[in-house]
């Protein structure tokens, strides 16, 4: 528990636990998403925190992001993103196909069974990198799709894709944004906006119902990684066991030979899982 408590101390804006708290502050958000975009966004609302008061963070599978509409009825799914990671097994990094798979949850939940396609609202999935996926040294990446034999034609489907870069060095961005990336990089706080979100981080780590509401979530993790490695677990635990795999798949982070020895599952049992995931993402 003391090594928890130093964990929780030692947190800082690029911790998905920690982003998630301080992008659940409507003022800190929407400036965010107002100087990123250069719009003006009268409200927010939490779409997460409508279907639960209390964070599941494993039973969305690999939601620990943001996810809020404005007045407008445009969706902003929001992510910290630390590190650049690869399948180990494809050797392909696994961003791309990381944000096609949000956007499709994204499309998933928004859609009722009962309703047309065309009221679908806009959408844009945001990944905070802290690192330059595509090397090019662009503060911001913005993706929409076009037309290869007309790239002025844009399919108008209001589906946008934005990777930031934290150590970009060239593009247009805001002051505001600049300084939270000096703050997301390295901490340093050189605008009213960054003093306010590390103020907001500061009164967190002395509230004690998210210390204790982030040193339970630990302690789960670390409880079902010991679990997976006891023998003789017993049948109930085999829906936890796939929920937990599949998580670990969408990470991209995780071989599936310590997927196998975290869960106790065979690999074949795990690429089955695997395969399920992609054609998920597929349909």
């Amino acid at each position: 528990m003391k090594n928890l408590a130093t964990k929780f101390e030692n947190l800082t804006i690029q911790n998905d636990f920690i982003f998630k708290k301080v992008m659940s502050r409507k003022r800190i958000c929407i400036h965010l998403l107002e100087e990123l975009l250069q719009i003006k966004i009268a409200d927010i609302n939490y779409l997460e925190a409508e279907k639960s008061l209390e964070p599941e963070y494993t039973s969305r599978g690999i939601r620990l992001d943001i996810i809020v509409a404005d007045d407008r009825n445009t969706h902003y799914n929001l992510e910290m993103q630390v590190k650049n990671n690869k399948n180990p097994d494809t050797k392909k990094h696994v961003l791309p196909k990381r944000t096609r798979y949000y956007q499709a949850l994204l499309d998933i939940d928004l859609l009722q069974n009962s309703q047309e396609y065309d009221l679908l609202p806009p959408t844009y999935v945001i990944f905070i990198c802290v690192f330059d996926f595509f090397a090019k040294g662009n503060y911001v990446y913005t993706f929409k799709k076009r037309c290869l034999e007309d790239l002025e034609l844009e399919l108008p489907d209001e589906a946008t894709t934005i990777i930031l870069n934290t150590h970009g060095t060239h593009g247009n961005i805001s002051k505001d944004i600049k300084s939270f990336y000096d703050y997301v990089n390295n901490h340093v706080i050189n605008s009213d906006f960054t003093k306010q979100i590390d103020d907001e981080i500061s009164y967190l780590k002395l509230d004690t119902k998210v210390r204790r509401e982030f040193m339970l979530l630990e302690a789960r993790l670390l409880d079902e990684r010991r679990e997976g490695k006891a023998e003789g677990r017993v049948e109930g635990k085999a829906e936890e066991k796939n929920v937990i795999a599949t998580l670990m798949l969408a990470k991209g982070c995780y071989s599936l030979q310590e997927i196998s020895e975290l869960t106790k599952l065979s690999i074949e049992d795990i690429e089955k899982l695997e395969k399920e995931m992609h054609a998920t993402e597929q349909s």
